[in-house]
């Protein structure tokens, strides 16, 4: 996978352009705090009160998050195959999956999670019948969803920082 660049929205641009801007900065963070990871390395605990806490954790678990928020809560899909809806965080867990398997999983549902935001208003509703989130705008689900990424991109630089000493935010 290439990491796509960690670019800031333009200081002056529409609210969807910022929104999805400064989205897509946060996770190309997630995903260049990925770089250079052996698999055995992004799979390593480094936190032993978190030990789910892995590079490959954070990532498969935004993959899945993505899954909800957009294809699940906002448009109404099935849940259907997304191990949030499993017992003990199972979308932590990643068992022998190569990290580039995990980040490339993670770039196609970004893909389609901007998709999904480029053609719906900013003002729609989730459409779940089932989740109470689901009333959230589209606007609402995109800032939670930077908050989110960015939180896990946070955790990322720690982990990657005692994994192998590697720092820097942008």
């Amino acid at each position: 996978m290439v990491t796509p660049p960690r670019e800031r929205p333009p200081f002056v641009a529409d609210e969807r352009t910022q929104l999805v801007g400064w989205y897509d900065l946060q996770r190309s963070i997630v995903a260049w705090k990925c770089e250079g990871l052996s698999d055995e390395d992004a799979r390593r605990s480094v936190i032993p009160t978190s030990p789910l806490l892995t590079a490959a954790g954070v990532v498969s678990h935004l993959r899945w998050t993505e899954h909800l928020w957009f294809e699940v809560l906002f448009l109404g899909g099935s849940s259907d195959g997304n191990p949030q809806f499993d017992e003990g965080y199972a979308d932590w867990h990643t068992a022998d999956t190569p990290l580039s398997t995990l980040l490339d999983g993670y770039a196609d549902q970004c893909t389609r999670s901007n998709e999904i935001i480029a053609a719906h208003d900013l003002d729609s509703p989730g459409r779940h019948p089932d989740h109470r989130s689901a009333a959230a705008s589209l606007r609402w689900m995109i800032i939670h969803m930077i908050e989110e990424t960015a939180r896990h991109a946070g955790h990322l630089d720690t982990v990657r920082e005692l994994v192998d000493g590697r720092k820097g935010y942008y």
